[in-house]
């Protein structure tokens, strides 16, 4: 196949590539580091680790890898020792790359460590590697048992990549802020392959801030990636900062993804900026699936229309595809295409329940699609999929409405089973003001005057706040049971 990045060596030498804070590499700059690194990587192939801290460094130490055809694992910098001791029994790195001075913890002490120099000087190696030769292992969250590693294959990060290109009209014209972290594919894939296989430039925040973003997005900044959790700061800040409403409303893009963005927090920043956040559709797997387009009608909680290359249905419980879409009907989702990975490490049996006998990815995803094609996540299959008095309810849209209300700042939905309906609606609430709450009732009320009766809370539990995880994603199995 050809280059992942052929702007390494056949791009403008001297654009900026990568501005982490206020370091910074050129094109070139980052070919010869990467092939600084790619030299003193071991010989024979195996895997490599990198400590996916938000640097340079780990940008430089994944391009170097993947230039010489060698699979990396990502580590998450907060992951608890038995987890790492997890990841590296099952994929067996033969190196950890990391930034020179990092104290790394107990289970990474028996592994052979190559520090990162992004000044560094050297050859890139020519990229000989194929299209089904592994890029990334990328562990799953582990919500039912130990995290799994899902095997990226080189053609999935480039189609992907190229498809999102398609939809968003990504060019090396681009400047792309962002404050994620790059040990998932949001962060890593999406936000630093992504602007380097278009020749583009990414400016990471380290840490975000709405000022960091204020500010790149004033400096020049086009696009900008960023979780729910990070737009609804936005939303709050914008009231009280007309310096970054003026900074969004310059952006040529602004993309939310990794969970749904409530309704509420869309019309917020659109309200104060006139501009409306888009967002995309994937997960670790499959990397993306769907995504609203650049030249497409930006409509808030809806992911879009399917990639370019990526087949998408919604089946029945039995499987059963449905063929006739109307907006209502809740089904699973399942994909097809070159955006799949190939398998999960060590695991064929997960692998096996993974696929359809036809190819088809069982995402575990729940959605209803509108005639024109445009997809509505309600949530996932075991945790938001709520069965109660002969409907089936997604978990989403509920969480949507409690949204709504004023007096509420967060809002988790689940069911629970009940006699006489099989599930009944929980609603877990961090009210605005925890000192005067709105009332079960009057929630309940909200809910159904917003949806539909059956759609309402039948109980309602107050925290002082969700549990979330790295990417904002809130863990509704660490609810208080």
């Amino acid at each position: 196949m050809s280059s992942l990045f052929p702007a390494l060596t056949g791009g403008p030498a001297g654009r900026t590539a990568l501005r982490f804070g206020d370091r910074s590499l050129t094109y070139a700059e980052l070919a010869a580091a990467a092939g600084s690194l790619a030299g003193r990587l071991p010989a024979g192939g195996g895997r490599v680790a990198v400590w996916a801290t938000p640097t340079l460094e780990t940008a430089v130490a994944v391009v170097a890898a993947l230039q010489a055809g060698v699979p990396v694992v990502p580590l998450n910098p907060k992951s608890g020792e038995k987890e790492l001791g997890h990841i590296l029994s099952d994929s067996a790195p033969a190196v950890v790359l990391t930034e020179a001075g990092v104290e790394l913890p107990p289970p990474l002490g028996a592994l052979a460590r190559v520090d990162v120099d992004v000044h560094g000087t050297g050859r890139l190696p020519d990229d000989h590697a194929s299209d089904e030769d592994p890029a990334l292992i990328v562990y799953t969250s582990g919500t039912t048992g130990p995290p799994k590693g899902a095997v990226i294959p080189r053609r999935a990060i480039a189609s992907t990549l190229d498809a999102l290109a398609d939809a968003w009209q990504w060019t090396q014209d681009d400047v792309l802020v962002h404050g994620l972290p790059l040990f998932h594919v949001h962060g890593l894939v999406l936000g630093v392959l992504g602007p380097l296989r278009r020749g583009g430039t990414v400016r990471h925040l380290g840490r975000f801030s709405t000022e960091g973003v204020a500010r790149e997005l004033s400096e020049g900044a086009t696009m900008l990636f960023g979780v729910p959790t990070m737009y609804h700061r936005i939303a709050q800040t914008l009231p009280g900062d007309p310096g970054l409403a003026k900074a969004l409303g310059r952006a040529r893009l602004l993309v939310s993804g990794s969970a749904a963005l409530p309704v509420h927090d869309h019309e917020r920043i659109t309200a104060a900026t006139g501009q409306r956040v888009i967002e995309r559709y994937g997960m670790t797997e499959t990397l993306m699936n769907t995504s609203v387009r650049a030249d497409g009608e930006p409509r808030a909680g809806t992911v879009g229309v399917p990639l370019p290359g990526v087949e998408l249905r919604l089946v029945e419980e039995d499987g059963a595809p449905i063929t006739s879409y109307d907006g209502e009907t809740v089904g699973e989702i399942q994909v097809r295409g070159p955006n799949l990975f190939t398998e999960y490490l060590n695991r064929p049996d997960a692998t096996a329940a993974a696929f359809t006998a036809d190819g088809w990815f069982r995402t575990g995803d729940m959605a209803v699609r509108e005639p024109d094609g445009y997809v509505r996540i309600v949530g996932r299959k075991a945790t938001d999929l709520i069965k109660s008095g002969g409907y089936k309810i997604g978990a989403g849209e509920i969480e949507n409405a409690l949204l709504e209300h004023p007096g509420v700042r967060e809002a988790a939905v689940t069911g629970e089973p009940d006699a006489d309906l099989g599930e009944r609606i929980v609603a877990w609430v961090v009210p605005a003001d925890p000192q005067g709450p709105p009332s079960e009732s009057e929630l309940a009320e909200h809910v159904a005057r917003r949806l539909a009766p059956h759609k309402r809370p039948r109980v309602v539990r107050y925290l002082d706040s969700l549990p979330r995880n790295d990417m904002g994603k809130i863990m509704k199995r660490a609810l208080p049971s």
